[in-house]
């Protein structure tokens, strides 16, 4: 049986220590200090552990070089793994797998669209402002109004 709990507290343990180290390691590859641990997920068998990152451009006008990012991840997964072993104290250290994270593309991508129907819902409260219904000002029969036949 899954223990949700225990994996979520060894995830943020995961998490914890993987983004330590990579700041200590950065001064080796410069390619890792661009990456930053967004979150960890961990199976609940506690033996696989996807660790999500995002990767910045060193400038603020620069594209990430993300293809460089999982390179040096990869080249450096075992040194991470031996290193959340030795300071996470199970009788098993989990595997370690990296992923790009795509929520803040995902999250200013709705942004935009979130605008985008504001900007909708303005031009619409604007033009009904003016509107005059389309025929008669009260459509509906009035009892007592009709003439009989």
């Amino acid at each position: 049986m899954a223990d949700h709990a225990r994996a979520g507290r060894m995830a943020k343990r995961i998490q914890t220590i993987v983004a330590s180290t990579l700041e200590r390691l950065h001064h080796k590859d410069r390619r890792l200090e661009t990456i930053t641990v967004t979150d960890t997920r961990v199976t609940g068998d506690l033996h696989d552990a996807t660790v999500y990152y995002t990767v910045r451009g060193i400038n603020i006008d620069d594209e990430p070089d993300t293809d460089a990012a999982a390179e040096a991840l990869h080249r450096h997964r075992g040194f991470l793994r031996k290193t959340v072993g030795d300071n996470l104290g199970v009788r098993f250290t989990p595997t370690l797998s990296f992923e790009l994270d795509t929520i803040p593309e995902t999250s200013a991508h709705m942004e935009d669209l979130l605008a985008r129907a504001r900007q909708r819902d303005e031009e619409l409260a604007r033009q009904r402002e003016n509107a005059q219904p389309a025929g008669d000002a009260n459509p509906y029969r009035v009892p007592g109004s009709e003439e009989h036949e």
